[in-house]
């Protein structure tokens, strides 16, 4: 078991690694990028990565407070679910309006892997490899979409 303050000194000083390996990657524009906090553009759509001691996920959080705003941009999304399959190469899991860590109500489009653990470097490699051409392409799939999410 970790203390709270060595959990999140692993945490952070893994995604300060992820951080450093991802730098030299431009975005789908070619410009530098932060991707550990990867910046939408667009109020309450969020990309999200995380990796956890059982798991590592990416993916796309709508987070509008009032739910049929959040219906609606999930909906569509969902018009955009073959381009989105095509530029990441996979399927993920859809959920409208399921609770995040802190309970709030969140609609979701991820992927999850388990049998990792951020807290072990030995997984660092894995769950990196697994964050990285996602975050890549849903860079790229957000950079054909996004106009029709601006208002």
């Amino acid at each position: 078991m970790y203390s709270r303050s060595e959990s999140s000194r692993i945490r952070a000083e893994f995604w300060i690694t992820f951080g450093q390996y991802m730098k030299p990657v431009p975005n789908a524009q070619g410009r530098r990028i932060n991707w550990p906090n990867y910046r939408t553009g667009v109020k309450d759509v969020y990309f999200r990565m995380k990796a956890e001691q059982e798991f590592a996920s990416i993916g796309i959080e709508l987070g509008h407070k009032d739910e049929e705003l959040q219906e609606l941009y999930f909906e569509q999304f969902k018009e955009l679910k073959s381009l989105l399959k095509t530029s990441i190469g996979e399927d993920w899991e859809w959920k409208l309006h399921s609770k995040n860590e802190v309970g709030q109500v969140v609609s979701k489009i991820e992927k999850v892997i388990t049998g990792v653990n951020v807290m072990e470097e030995y997984y660092w490699p894995e769950i990196i490899s697994f964050l990285k051409p996602r975050i890549i392409a849903l860079d790229e799939f957000w950079d054909n979409v996004k106009p029709a999410f601006e208002n």
